[in-house]
This record gives C-alpha cells, sequence and structure tokens, in this order.
C-alpha cells in the first residue's frame, strides 16, 4: 500500500496516525474509510448496506426490495412484521455459480444476471480475503487478552465500590503499620484489618438492611470472608480501567491485601482479602456446563464491530450517530446469538461493554505518544534540525546527558516507542502486578529518600518489561543508553510504584498533544494572539517547532534524580526527566493557552 509523503503543516495539524503495529486490536477502527466530510453527498453504493453504507451486501429482503449486511438486517427485522420478511442470503460457492440462501433454508442457483453482478464483485475478493486475516489476527488478539481485561462493574457493584471508597478514605491503615514501633507489627496489622472490615459492615447495614443482616447473622468476620474478598476485588477491577481515581486509597487497598496473605496473618484472621480479579475470559468460562462456548463470540466478526472505539474527529454528527448505531446494532446482534441460558444477554452485552472499555483506553491513551512519533520525524529534516536542533549538553539547563541532535533523535524516538508499548501492554501489566504483589512473598520496610517504603521484588513484571524492551529495541534504529528496568529498588520500591509511574504517561503528553492540535483553532478567533506569534516566533508552525524542540531536549536529558544511575538514560530515568520537564515548564518562557 503506499503512502503519500505529508508536508511539514499536515504533519503538525494531523489527528490521525497510522500505526503500523500488527499486535494492536484496538485499532481496528469500524469507521475507516469513513473521514472524508463529503461522504455523504456521493451516490449510494450498490454493493454496500443501505442502511449503514459501510458494509457491503450480505442479504437482500424481497418484501422491502432493499440490500442490508447481516448486522443492520438481524437489528432491523427482528420483530413485528418484517421478523416475517422474505429475504435471500448472498453466498460464494465456486466461481462458476452463486448460490443464494433464501429466508426459509432453501436454496438456489442464481440467474445469469445475477451471476454477472456477482462476477463485478470478484475483484474485491482478494482484498477481503487479506481483510478477513486480519480480522482473524485481531480476534486473536482480543481473545487473547480477554484473560487480563476486567469486566465492567455492574450497579450493583458500583454501589459496594462506594462504600469501599469511604472506608478507605477514613482509613488510617499505612500511618498505623508502616511505621518504626515497638508494637508487634502483627498485632497492628491484625487490628486495623479488623477495624476495615468493622467499618464496611457497618456502612452496609446503614446502606442496605437486608444485606447487613445476613453479615450480622454470621459470628465472626471470617464466616464473611467470600463477602470481603469479593469488595476488595471490585476496587482492585475498578481502579485498572480508571488509573486516574483513587489516587489517594488505592495504596491502602493493595497493602491492606497484601499483608492478609501473610502466614501469620491469614492464620490469626482464618482468610484473607485476596480475590483474582475478574476478567472477561474467566467469567466466560466460570460456568463448566457452558464448556466454553460462550467464548465463541471471539470467533465472530461481529465482535469487532460490537467492541470497536469510535472517534468523532474529521466526521459530521450524522456520520458519528450512523456509526454508533451500527455499533448498537452489532451489540443486538451478538448478545442475541451468543446468550443462552448459562449466560443472558446482560451478561453478554456487559463482556462486550467490558472489551469496548479496552479498546477506547488502549486507543486514547497510545494515539498521542504516536502523534508525538509522526512529529518527531520533522526532525529528521535537515533544514529542520539546522533551526531546531534537539541536542544537549551536560549541566546545560539541568540536562544530565550529552548527545548530539542525531543520538538524541534516536533516544526520544526509543523511548517514545517503548511508552507506545508499555500502553498498549498496560492491562496485562496490571495483571502481572496483582500476581507480583499478593503471592505472599514478604516484603521489608526502607528508607528510600521518600520516606519508609515496601521493597518487594517484581518478578512477573520484570519478565514483561525484558519482553517489551526486546520489541523495542527490534522496532527502533538504533538503542542509546542503559537498559536496566528498576523494580524492587530505592527508585521503583514494588510494583504498586511501576504502575502509578506509566500510568501518568498519558497525562505527561496529552496536554502537549492537545496543545499543538488546538493551536490553530485558537489563532482563528484571536487576531491578536496570532499577530502576537507571528511577531515572536515567525508563524504558528515555527511556534509548534518551538514547543516540540523543547520538548524533545529536556523531556529526554536524564534530569529529575540525584545521580546517573537512578536517572539518567535507564528505563525509568525517560519518565523521570519527562516528569520533571513538566513541573519545570511554569518557569518557561510560555504562552498561556486556556481550553
Amino acid at each position: 500500500m503506499s503512502t503519500q509523503k505529508k508536508s511539514l503543516k499536515e504533519i503538525l495539524d494531523s489527528e490521525y496516525v497510522v500505526d503500523s503495529d500488527e499486535n494492536n486490536a484496538e485499532d481496528h477502527d469500524m469507521d475507516a474509510g469513513n473521514d472524508d466530510s463529503d461522504e455523504e453527498q456521493k451516490d449510494i453504493d450498490p454493493s454496500l448496506c443501505i442502511e449503514c453504507q459501510d458494509m457491503k451486501t450480505e442479504i437482500i429482503c424481497n418484501d422491502c426490495d432493499e440490500q442490508f449486511c447481516v448486522v443492520c438486517f438481524e437489528m432491523i427485522h427482528r420483530g413485528g412484521k418484517r421478523k416475517f420478511h422474505e429475504y435471500v442470503k448472498l453466498t460464494k460457492d465456486g466461481d462458476d455459480a452463486a448460490n443464494t440462501e433464501t429466508g426459509n433454508g432453501t436454496t438456489k442457483v442464481s440467474d445469469p444476471q445475477e451471476m454477472d453482478s456477482d462476477k463485478s464483485e470478484s475483484i474485491e475478493s482478494v482484498a477481503s480475503s487479506s481483510s478477513n486475516s486480519i480480522d482473524a489476527k485481531l480476534l486473536n488478539i482480543l481473545k487473547q487478552n480477554s484473560k487480563f481485561i476486567p469486566v465492567r462493574l455492574t450497579y450493583e457493584e458500583r454501589h459496594m465500590m462506594r462504600l469501599l471508597e469511604a472506608a478507605l478514605q477514613v482509613s488510617e491503615y499505612t500511618d498505623r503499620v508502616d511505621i518504626l514501633s515497638n508494637k508487634s507489627k502483627a498485632k497492628r496489622i491484625v487490628e486495623q484489618l479488623k477495624e476495615i472490615c468493622s467499618v464496611l459492615t457497618g456502612l452496609v447495614i446503614a446502606s442496605d438492611l437486608k444485606v447487613g443482616k445476613k453479615l450480622l447473622e454470621m459470628k465472626n468476620f471470617s464466616d464473611n470472608a467470600n463477602w470481603f474478598q469479593d469488595i476488595f476485588e471490585i476496587g482492585r477491577r475498578y481502579k485498572i480501567m480508571n488509573p486516574e481515581r483513587m489516587r489517594d486509597t488505592y495504596g491502602k487497598l493493595c497493602y491492606m491485601v497484601m499483608d492478609s496473605r501473610l502466614p501469620q496473618i491469614e492464620e490469626h484472621m482464618e482468610f484473607h482479602l485476596f480475590k483474582p480479579i475478574k476478567t472477561v475470559h474467566s467469567f466466560l468460562t466460570s460456568n463448566p456446563q457452558d464448556k466454553g462456548k460462550a467464548l465463541d463470540l471471539f470467533d465472530d466478526n461481529l465482535t469487532l464491530y460490537a467492541t470497536s472505539h469510535i472517534s468523532p474527529v474529521g466526521k459530521s454528527r450524522s456520520q458519528v450517530q450512523r456509526l454508533i448505531r451500527q455499533k448498537e446494532n452489532a451489540i443486538e446482534a451478538v448478545a442475541s446469538k451468543y446468550s443462552s441460558k448459562f449466560f443472558s444477554k446482560d451478561s453478554i452485552r456487559q463482556v462486550l461493554y467490558s472489551v469496548g472499555d479496552y479498546n477506547a483506553y488502549i486507543n486514547m491513551n497510545r494515539k498521542p505518544i504516536m502523534r508525538m512519533l509522526e512529529r518527531l520525524e520533522v526532525f529528521r529534516k535537515p533544514d529542520i534540525a539546522e533551526r531546531y536542533s534537539i541536542g544537549i549538553q551536560y549541566g546545560r539547563n539541568g540536562a544530565r546527558l550529552s548527545h548530539d541532535h542525531k543520538r538524541q533523535w534516536n533516544y526520544v524516538q526509543q523511548s517514545l516507542t517503548l511508552w507506545s508499548i508499555i500502553q498498549r501492554e498496560m492491562i496485562k501489566l496490571w495483571y502481572m502486578a496483582d500476581l507480583d504483589l499478593f503471592d505472599g512473598n514478604n516484603y521489608r520496610l526502607a528508607s528510600t529518600g521518600h520516606g519508609l517504603n515496601r521493597l518487594q521484588s517484581c518478578p512477573a513484571i520484570y519478565k514483561e518489561m525484558h519482553k517489551i524492551i526486546s520489541e523495542c529495541r527490534s522496532k527502533t534504529e538504533a538503542w542509546v543508553g542503559s537498559s536496566v528496568v528498576h523494580l524492587g529498588d530505592d527508585a521503583v520500591p514494588n510494583a504498586l510504584f511501576f504502575l502509578d509511574k506509566y500510568t501518568q504517561v498519558p497525562a505527561i503528553l496529552i496536554p502537549f498533544d492537545q496543545t499543538l492540535l488546538k493551536i490553530n483553532d485558537l489563532v482563528k478567533n484571536d487576531v491578536y494572539l496570532l499577530d502576537y506569534i507571528t511577531k515572536e516566533y515567525g508563524s504558528v508552525e515555527d511556534l509548534k517547532l518551538t514547543i516540540l524542540q523543547d520538548a524533545f531536549a529536556h523531556m529526554f536529558d536524564g534530569s529529575g534524580a540525584d545521580n546517573f544511575y537512578m536517572s539518567g538514560s535507564c528505563i525509568d530515568g525517560r519518565l523521570t526527566s519527562a516528569w520533571n520537564h513538566c513541573n519545570e515548564i511554569a518557569k518557561k518562557n510560555t504562552i498561556t493557552f486556556s481550553f
């Protein structure tokens, strides 16, 4: 497939990025090819569905005298008088004849005119076969990732989640446990765990008397072990897909679950608070009588459309609404097809929504990084490199590294590529963090320069990170700097700190990305701002290049810590430098934009 070279202005202004990574299910947008705003003015293509004008015609309704794709046909004809319409389902059986399946299940041979029309579509068969292979890959990736995708919370679970947050807000667990004291640590842990269980029980009684009455009927906390495990699992599951939430309380939750798995604590409490995260895969295989048949939805192409992320960028309102209807139709079709006595339609919908949340989460977090990588390509041009060098020197402007323009370009490229892969695998890394945090391994309290923290080894994350680094090396031209991964040391004490660091990547890059995308809109509405930018920087494009030059040079200059080993060019030091740069932006000569 040939790609046209973009101009400098197109690269700086574009909101579209092409991800060459074939291992991303989130990049299968069902609205691909619909970005043209003039689409509605085109003539209706008879080879496409009359309803969505996006998918190929697969069914012809004799009573409606219109052609439909499978999704639209099943949605429109699912009830009422249309349910009894006669239809013809187009199928291909060899090159010389085309068979059509009627609504009664019988088969007939098409007449010569229909055969001629089928021959006109034979040119598209080669392209469709490659498209089918891509769809099969994407479905397989979704099926593999379903082992790590958490199930979206139900209404009842959200109510329990609010109770858990309220209890954690008033808890002083880490202040009472992770301190130096003469009192036995095991006794302090047991006291605090009993206290949080008591608070949760009281909140449940106050909010739902029926559930609270059942809890009160049990004499000991251990009798309600399953309930306590469920509510703490809900909190962990919610945090995975909402990393910006529970900033003050998630650490307490993790440390409570971690301590409850210590042998001496579990023996005294007679239960622990750990329960594996409920994932899409574990939910669909939870009923042994179903024999895993519900997983067959990951072999259906409709699942891709039911779980795709719809981007409104470059589309009219009517186009977006049509795509939303198509997605809703696909969800209903898949829910009807794969529901059974073991899994209701609501359960299948919940699964599809969960996978859709995953696709949206990965898509929203990775696209800013992909756009920054595309903008970085501009700095390979000799004229841009000469005017806007991103080279850095040790000791100048806080830099702890010395790189010329070319070496710094490679360093930035591999850092952004690494972050992109990490964001793609973020859900899996959360799952690995669960294994490392709650496997019962002992930890030790140590002063890391930021107070007392729990130092604990992270073998699962460490192994996964080395796979990610190997993939990153294969995608970049040259490797610059160290490939050290800090885990279980003063820089990154445990898996919780690792997750907290890399969930900040979108928070760091999205403001840069949105600023660069919205400058054009701002200057359209403000002549004085445009005059100021022109006098100060020369043009809007020059302003964008100035912002990018400063970001690419000083977000990756090794600054942000006390020594080279901890912050220089190691894997985590790259992120620490970017974090430090964002904190220093207010001191720079900047233009303040309000969005």
